[in-house]
Formats: C-alpha cells, structure tokens, sequence
C-alpha cells in the first residue's frame, strides 16, 4: 500500500512539473506575439518617385536609417517613437533635366496601440498617433536646358491609424504584416525663389489637403526582421501667394511613391 502512494504521489510529481513546462510553453508561444519592449535599428534602401504630374518628377534610389524605442504601458498596451533618416541623390526631370539632386527625409512619429490574441498563433494590434514628416530638396544650379533651380523645405503633420499583426507559433520565425492610413493635418512647403536670382520673393504655402498610405511585410527570425516596405502621399493644391513682380505662386497637387526593403534588429 505504501510503494501504491508513493509512485501515486511521484506520477503526480510528474505529471505537475510536465503542465507547468507545457503551461510555460504556451505562455511564451503567446507571449513573443504580443509587442515587445525595448529598442529597434534599421537600415534601408529604397526607390523613390516624387511627381507633380505635366509639371516635374524627381526619381531615383535612397538609402536611410531608423530606429524606434517601443515601452509597454501595462494591460497589453504600448507606446512607441520612432524616427527615421533617408537620403538620395535623384534626378531631375520638368524644364530639362538634372543629375544627383540631393534630397533629405527626416521623420518622426509617436503612437500609442494596444495587442489582441483572437486565436492562437495570431495577434492583431491596432495603433493611432502622430507624425511629422521634413523633407530638404535642392534643386540650386541649372538644367539642360538653362533653367534655373532652387531649394525646397516640405512639412507634413499627420495622424497615423494602422493595424499591425504578429502570425507564428514559434519565435524562431514570426510573419509581421502592417497596414497604416495617414490622415493629412497640415502641410507647410517653403521655395526659396530667392536662389533663382530672377527677383521673386521666397513662398510659404500652406496645404490642408491629402493622404497617404504604408504597406509593409517583415519576416522576423529571432532578433533580426527584414521585408519589403512602401510609403504613399497624395497631396492637392496648396493656397497660392504673392511672389513679387505681379506674379503668384503655389505648391501644385503631387504624389510621392517609395518602394524599398528593410533589415532590422531588435535589442
């Protein structure tokens, strides 16, 4: 009766010790689905597609650099800022042509989301925040054809609303597909007409119509993360403005495309 209760009390010792690894087991295979606090670099590349359509287009390649810091906020929430980098030598095509354009993006963005697990394997975690997007363009010298060039300062303030998901039941391999709309707010677009020597005043023009849109698919193994990304906006007239020498300027309604792929690593 004795040896009876004794492997009846060592199969219970087993079999508990057995449930507390599954237990664990299963907590983790949740648990690397949902946001993880800590830092994130990457680098980028990318092709770009600037254009204000039967006026000018601006193409070319880019390389870039981002980083974010994410923190959790307790009951599955978090918050996150990120910025990013981007710099390209583009060419130039409207009133003739031109070679290695320099053009800058600088963004950074803060948002705030929440994770769900509706099934096993899966998480869904949507988010809302703010961004702001600067970019530098320097069109100064002149074309092949004589045309004279000048330099452009672009601001965009938005409101970032996506979804994101982690799918996978191991964190070896987890597939991470992001789907964000950007409401424009508000976009100022300094020209400094100035650079053209021609005795036009520089132009601040305000834009208040819009939208943009991001699409990425990153492929996580472990710490690293790497996939294909595109970020679009679509842009309207902006107000005009007295430019000098009975003469009126604005900011004329454009889209920007840019494709690229990202390699990223997570500590």
């Amino acid at each position: 009766m004795t040896k009876i209760r004794i492997v009846s009390s060592a199969a219970v010792v087993i079999v508990s010790a057995i449930s507390s690894v599954v237990a664990a087991q299963a907590s983790e295979a949740i648990n690397f689905l949902l946001t993880q606090h800590g830092f994130e670099v990457a680098g980028q590349s990318s092709r770009y597609h600037y254009e204000e359509p039967g006026l000018m287009k601006l193409t070319g390649g880019r390389v870039g650099v981002t980083g974010a810091y994410t923190f959790l906020t307790g009951g599955q929430w978090y918050s996150k800022v990120d910025g990013r980098y981007s710099y390209g030598a583009l060419r130039y095509e409207g009133s003739g042509t031109m070679e290695s354009v320099p053009d800058t993006i600088i963004e950074v963005r803060f948002v705030e989301g929440r994770d769900f697990l509706p099934s096993r394997g899966i998480s869904l975690s949507p988010y809302g925040g703010i961004g702001y997007r600067y970019l530098y363009n320097d069109l100064r010298g002149y074309s092949s054809t004589g045309a004279v060039g000048y330099r452009r300062y672009s601001n965009y303030l938005y409101i970032p609303v996506g979804l994101s998901s982690r799918i996978g039941d191991s964190r070896q391999f987890v597939v991470n597909p992001t789907f964000e709309y950007d409401f424009f707010l508000r976009g100022k677009q300094l020209t400094k007409l100035s650079d053209t020597g021609l005795g036009y005043s520089d132009a601040t023009n305000t834009q208040d119509s819009g939208y943009g849109y991001r699409l990425s698919l990153m492929f996580e193994v472990d710490r690293f993360a790497f996939g294909p990304w595109m970020n679009y906006w679509k842009i309207e007239d902006s107000d005009i403005v007295f430019i000098g020498k009975n003469s009126y300027g604005l900011e004329p309604k454009n889209w920007t495309r840019e494709v690229g792929v990202e390699f990223k690593y997570k500590f």
